[in-house]
């Protein structure tokens, strides 16, 4: 059975976007850089060539990756709005012991980027934060520990 990746419609057409700028702008650059690599002579001590080549090596690399991501794409819908319950693609603020507020987005996993405040569901946080409301308290354990938290507010808006 193969991977499903669950993204949101908006993250499909990014990856939609930049697989079309690798397969027509970025591939002729790379084509271009070595053609020049070429026109250096020798290609066996041609450093620039060895360099233009990994290069299309990595752009393939990543036109394969997001080919695969886009054929086995779950496109997230919002399953909980109505109920205002927390879901994929939901801002959620929530208050841990101390008091303080943080805001962070439940994406999917090829969304996800904690740096960024987007969590996935399948992490131990999105396990246990999906389908609550506003109000409700929920626990969960990270490596630094077990954390409880209350959730202040849902909303839909990136």
């Amino acid at each position: 059975m193969a991977k499903e990746y669950k993204i949101t419609s908006l993250r499909r057409d990014d990856l939609v976007k930049e697989l079309n700028y690798l397969k027509t702008t970025r591939e002729r650059e790379i084509a271009a850089m070595i053609a020049e690599a070429r026109s250096y002579g020798d290609l066996s001590e041609n450093s620039e060539y060895d360099a233009a080549k990994n290069e299309q090596a990595k752009l393939y690399g990543r036109i394969a990756e997001i080919e695969d991501i886009l054929n086995h794409a779950v496109i997230i819908e919002d399953e909980n709005e109505a109920s205002g319950r927390v879901g994929l693609g939901c801002t959620v603020v929530v208050q841990n012991e101390q008091g303080m507020q943080i805001t962070y987005r439940i994406t999917g996993s090829q969304e996800a980027n904690p740096m960024q405040g987007k969590l996935s569901d399948d992490s131990p946080f999105g396990r246990a934060i999906v389908g609550k409301a506003a109000g409700e308290f929920f626990t969960f354990s990270a490596p630094a520990g077990t954390f409880k938290m209350k959730v202040i507010s849902v909303s839909r808006e990136g």
